[in-house]
């Protein structure tokens, strides 16, 4: 008898793990990654409403960062990072610490400033309204006296502020974030902060 031997090929594919920052992710991207790609996410809004009590405040005086709110005419710039895939398991249980303080883990569409690109899943994290740190709404004049004088274990939370609209002005130099550009001109008010000579000094200075 005449025998065919038959061969069972298991295709192993990899699906490559995004990671979308929209706040100090941008600028402080503390792991390892292989790629960043400036794009955008639709159908949300980037909002200071989150309480900061690790990071930019302490518990009797919670900071105030980002977040994204559901808004369907929203649009948020950002970074996607593409980790090593012998790294994402560390990688996120990294970011999953980072972030222990009211965000949780969901997956987005991104869309590449580069139009050639296609758009892609990412995971990013974003803090639901019922977690216990989440501050809401307020008038931007509070918001901004707040974050003017909050600060924790990772330094002022006025420097997140500043640094972030920094950051936006560099990878997404067309579009207005009205939001974060107008706590970033109370908060300057606040501080004295009237020209860049007094920025840098501001940005530059050890706490």
């Amino acid at each position: 008898l005449a025998y065919r031997a038959c061969c069972i090929v298991h295709v192993v594919v990899s699906i490559a793990m995004w990671v979308f920052g929209y706040g100090s992710l941008i600028w402080n991207a503390d792991f390892p990654y292989e790629e960043r790609c400036v794009g955008f996410v639709k159908g949300f809004a980037r909002r200071f409403w989150q309480g900061s009590i690790d990071h930019r405040g302490v518990p009797e005086a919670p900071g105030r960062v980002v977040t994204l709110v559901e808004d369907e005419q929203g649009l948020v710039w950002g970074i996607a990072y593409k980790l090593p895939q012998h790294q994402v398991q560390d990688v996120v249980a990294h970011l999953d610490y980072r972030e222990k303080c009211g965000y949780c883990a969901s997956t987005v569409v991104f869309h590449p400033k580069d139009s050639r690109l296609n758009a892609f899943e990412v995971r990013v994290y974003l803090t639901p309204a019922e977690n216990p740190w989440f501050l809401g709404p307020a008038p931007l004049e509070d918001i901004a006296a707040e974050i003017a004088t909050r600060c924790g274990p990772n330094g002022r939370n006025a420097e997140y502020l500043l640094k972030l609209a920094e950051s936006m002005r560099s990878i997404a130099p067309d579009h207005q974030d009205d939001h974060v550009f107008g706590l970033e001109k109370k908060v300057r008010e606040i501080l004295c902060l009237q020209d860049d000579d007094e920025l840098a000094r501001y940005m530059n200075a050890r706490d």
